[in-house]
């Protein structure tokens, strides 16, 4: 990787955003070398140089991808927000700034958050799974819940936008350049619905 670091920023960029729209759209298995290296702009032998193989150039490329999420979630989320739905999607547009700024990391990881080849599988699990200690402090830590019904376990109800964040993803197809802000105001639409269900009455209808 020190050869490919001593590489000049906007050539890392380069092979960085030709990989990830490669991986993002075939998959890991169907993403050839050879398409990776053409998209990148260089030659296969080029991959192996800096990166050794192919399953350690993608973990690099989803290592590098949740790292830019959470070390923007550390800088930008504001603690100060109480509401759990707001929590929510407020860190889901400070991941979308993130993906605004690298168009081709939506794709991606929409990609390798469904992948199922043995060779990788285990590897995206562990992780994705890194963040789920900054998703459950942002869901739980500090959260006003005397605004949800008597009865109400906010555990379930994560769990229950997380499946719905599964079905949304796994039905829509993402490609590098879609209006991914648009897409996301139609699950919080969603999740609106649920707040004006699950809230007591006087805090219904509060929108971020």
């Amino acid at each position: 990787m020190d050869k490919f670091f001593s590489l000049s920023d906007e050539k890392q960029a380069a092979i960085i955003d030709g990989a990830l729209i490669t991986f993002g759209n075939n998959g890991y298995k169907k993403a050839s070398v050879n398409d990776i290296a053409t998209a990148a702009g260089i030659s296969k032998s080029m991959i192996f140089h800096y990166f050794g193989t192919k399953k350690a150039f993608y973990l690099y490329l989803l290592n590098l991808c949740s790292n830019l999420i959470v070390d923007e979630i550390h800088k930008k989320f504001d603690r100060s927000v109480t509401d759990f739905f707001d929590r929510i999607i407020l860190s889901s547009n400070i991941k979308i700034s993130v993906m605004k700024k690298h168009p081709a990391i939506i794709s991606f990881l929409s990609s390798a958050y469904f992948e199922e080849d043995k060779e990788v599988k285990d590897d995206i699990a562990a992780i994705l799974s890194q963040g789920e200690d900054i998703r459950n402090k942002i869901a739980f830590d500090g959260v006003d819940t005397t605004k949800f019904k008597d009865g109400i376990d906010i555990k379930v109800v994560m769990k229950m936008l997380l499946w719905q964040a599964d079905g949304f993803v796994n039905n829509t197809n993402f490609k590098s350049g879609m209006d991914i802000e648009t897409l996301c105001n139609e699950y919080y639409e969603c999740m609106y619905l649920l707040k004006n269900n699950l809230y007591k009455e006087e805090f219904r209808n509060e929108r971020n």
